[in-house]
């Protein structure tokens, strides 16, 4: 790939999703844009670019960031927030909450929502709320993927035998499992864009979860997101973040308890 089609690559990443992609990326660029060539029959990365430079429903762009995003995830990634979640849950429940609203912004193929709902879902408090996540993520195929709730063997090793039990069901003639309806009615699956807030959901959220997806996003797209998600938090509701990531020269009002921590000041309406 020539340096001016890969620097008009990271440019669209940038300007449609706030992607940064560095001259470290040129590899990756190349072998993800390959898969839409061979998906449209194409012979040039450049005729590829000219198509979508000339995109007019928006539709290739979707696709052109479905496979330039990194979709790395796992069930209980971080378990420390999942320990932290189940401690809120409970202390708000003594408190009288019947209410409980999560919103997972980075969702992937699901494991970060379904974790969330599994955690709830063995809770007796839980059990007297009404309880509901958003995921949101910018790739259609991941979301496709997470709104299944399929998965294999292999993504399943962590549970023993009684969590697989309460929370999948076999698929016939397969080694694969689904998340039982009852969870996967709880979770409502939509595609969102970061980039661009303000964001079409009128809030507010208990939790938030933005994890592990700040690392592609600069300065400026960091603050617009932080900014859109403090608006959209209760107070007293929490912010989550990766163990890898900071908030640093970040304006923000919310207050760090720890690092990947926040807590949105005020007193729970």
């Amino acid at each position: 790939m020539d340096a001016s089609t890969f620097s008009r690559f990271c440019s669209i990443a940038y300007e449609k999703a706030g992607i940064t992609l560095g001259p470290t990326k040129e590899a990756l660029v190349a072998a993800r844009v390959g898969k839409r060539l061979r998906a449209l029959g194409l012979s040039s990365e450049r005729e590829y670019l000219a198509k979508l430079e000339d995109d007019k429903t928006g539709e290739e762009t979707v696709q052109f960031l479905d496979v330039i995003s990194t979709n790395h995830t796992a069930f209980f990634r971080e378990p420390d927030h999942f320990e932290l979640l189940h401690k809120l849950v409970a202390d708000w429940h003594r408190e009288g909450l019947r209410r409980l609203r999560i919103w997972s912004a980075a969702s992937s193929t699901g494991e970060e929502p379904y974790s969330i709902a599994f955690t709830l879902t063995e809770m007796a408090e839980a059990g007297e709320m009404d309880w509901r996540i958003l995921a949101t993520d910018i790739s259609t195929q991941v979301l496709k993927k997470a709104e299944a709730g399929r998965f294999c063997a292999e993504r399943l090793a962590s549970f023993d035998h009684g969590a697989r039990r309460r929370y999948f069901e076999r698929v016939p003639k397969s080694d694969d499992a689904v998340v039982r309806a009852v969870l996967r009615d709880r979770i409502a699956f939509r595609r969102l864009n970061l980039a661009e807030p303000p964001y079409p959901m009128r809030g507010p959220f208990d939790i938030i979860f933005c994890r592990n997806v700040m690392i592609y996003f600069d300065q400026a797209v960091r603050q617009r997101l932080i900014s859109a998600m403090e608006r959209l938090l209760r107070p007293g509701g929490y912010l989550l973040i990766g163990h890898s990531e900071a908030l640093s020269g970040i304006q923000l009002g919310l207050r760090m308890l720890r690092p990947s921590v926040f807590l949105q000041p005020g007193n729970r309406a």
